[in-house]
């Protein structure tokens, strides 16, 4: 139970800082606005946890450096995709990523049957009457997913090794580090109200819902985790509605359902292998 509220709390906070974000990308740009928040919360969190920098095998260093460039190739890619998809649709598209990881260490028909049916699902967004196939868009959605899907893998290698919340630090550090250039190059184009914004979309979207996935992941199982992220593509929806003011068509949240209900139970038959988003 503790696990579930830790990632509801995590999901709510990144699907929160997407919505806030999105308000920035017409003035900043999605790829800016993602470095930049990336770096706030980088520094936020070398300031409270402090993280060790002795002591650490070269393993432990590569399985770091490797999480912390999947994760900001994947926030670019999907707040690049947000900016020309909806998020819901986009959101959606991302949680492909953790399946294919999933169904890649299946070894049953029925974890293939519900790849199926997700698919099925991607088409009721896509390619209905409505639907919202943008090739760019989708293009940055599933570069996202991919991302995502290597960030499940080094997720939970990182969090085996023991590095828990010190190598969740360092790894966004990384993150930060890989898009500085970006950042810094923007940092004095933004007004002091828009850099309030990227810091509360750092903290809600980066320091606070990563660190209760990994968390979560110390008191349950991968498997129970993996499952619970199914509520992203929904829980964007419901945000996007509300900040963003952004609809879907009935038969695209059909599609959002499919998705999330097929992905969850072929992670959970699968016992995949995410731990941390």
């Amino acid at each position: 139970m503790a696990a579930a509220g830790m990632v509801m709390i995590g999901s709510l906070g990144i699907q929160t800082s997407s919505s806030l974000s999105a308000s920035l990308f017409d003035v900043l740009g999605p790829i800016p606005v993602s470095s930049m928040r990336m770096l706030v919360a980088a520094l936020a969190m070398l300031a409270l946890i402090r993280p060790k920098l002795t002591g650490r095998s070269k393993g432990e260093w590569l399985g770091i450096v490797a999480y912390g460039l999947a994760m900001a190739v994947m926030n670019i890619c999907l707040y690049s995709a947000i900016d020309r998809i909806p998020m819901g649709v986009a959101v959606t598209l991302e949680f492909l990523g953790p399946c294919v990881v999933a169904l890649a260490g299946s070894h049953h028909w029925r974890e293939g049957l519900c790849a199926v049916v997700a698919l099925v699902g991607v088409g009721l967004i896509s390619f209905t009457p409505g639907g919202y196939f943008n090739p760019t868009g989708y293009l940055f959605a599933l570069g996202s997913a991919f991302c995502f899907g290597l960030y499940t893998l080094f997720a939970d290698k990182v969090g085996k090794t023991g590095a828990g919340l010190d190598g969740l630090a360092l790894s966004v550090t990384v993150a930060a580090l890989a898009t500085l250039p970006v950042s810094i190059g923007h940092a004095t184009h933004a007004t002091p109200v828009q850099w309030g914004v990227i810091a509360a979309s750092a903290m809600l979207g980066v320091a606070i819902p990563y660190t209760m996935d990994t968390l979560s992941g110390r008191i349950t199982s991968a498997r129970v985790v993996g499952t619970l992220f199914s509520i992203d593509p929904a829980m964007s929806v419901v945000i996007a509605a509300l900040i963003l003011r952004q609809t879907i068509t009935p038969t695209a949240m059909l599609g959002v359902i499919v998705v999330s209900l097929a992905g969850a139970l072929l992670v959970w038959a699968s016992g995949g292998e995410g731990d941390a988003r």
